[in-house]
């Protein structure tokens, strides 16, 4: 098996390229991440290469040890940075290198893949990381390995590759627009999965 940080910098490179050659609105587009848009996103996601370990830890200290309180105030101050300070560090080989701490290789791909997909899948792109990658992640996630979501009497289909899980209920959508509903998030009405008894 292809190690998961091999995957890692090709989504974000993927990601940075898309977002480099849209429209400069692009910027302020919603996601399937609640309340961010993308300049929110790319901001949360290049937290590692803004805050050292000490810098980290005083805005861990500062949320009351909240980790999704530091993740909305970084974002919501990080955001304001131009676009092209976002976009090279989504290029930064530190980012593409590091690994959230407990999570390791995979904990990395999925943070890459997941929040690239809140961006692509929202505004209706093609899908930034590498296939083999989003299928490493929809197995972690069918498996309850990432958020621990019940497919207890489902059956997952993916619509772009031969990928499947399970009995039961039939759903049927593309890999990255499963990816996104088995993470908590609600795809967009013109991607939303078929569904069938």
């Amino acid at each position: 098996m292809t190690d998961p940080m091999a995957w890692v910098a090709p989504t974000y490179e993927g990601l940075a390229d898309l977002l480099a050659t849209s429209p400069a609105d692009v910027w302020d587009a919603r996601t399937l991440c609640e309340k961010w848009l993308v300049r929110h996103v790319i901001a949360h996601v290049t937290m590692p290469v803004r805050l050292t370990p000490e810098r980290f830890g005083a805005e861990m200290a500062a949320a009351g040890g909240d980790f999704t309180v530091l993740s909305d105030t970084v974002a919501a101050r990080d955001a304001t940075l131009p676009p092209s300070d976002l976009l090279s560090q989504l290029r930064s080989p530190e980012l593409h290198s590091w690994q959230p701490p407990g999570g390791g290789a995979a904990g990395a791909l999925s943070h890459a893949v997941i929040h690239s997909l809140d961006v692509t899948v929202a505004l209706g792109r093609p899908t930034v990381a590498p296939a083999e990658a989003v299928l490493v992640i929809l197995d972690l996630l069918a498996d309850g390995t990432l958020f621990g979501v019940d497919l207890t009497d489902i059956r997952l289909e993916a619509t772009d590759t031969t990928w499947s899980r399970g009995r039961g209920r039939l759903i049927r959508a593309g890999s990255g627009t499963l990816v996104a509903l088995l993470s908590g998030r609600t795809p967009p009405v013109a991607t939303t999965p078929s569904m069938s008894n």
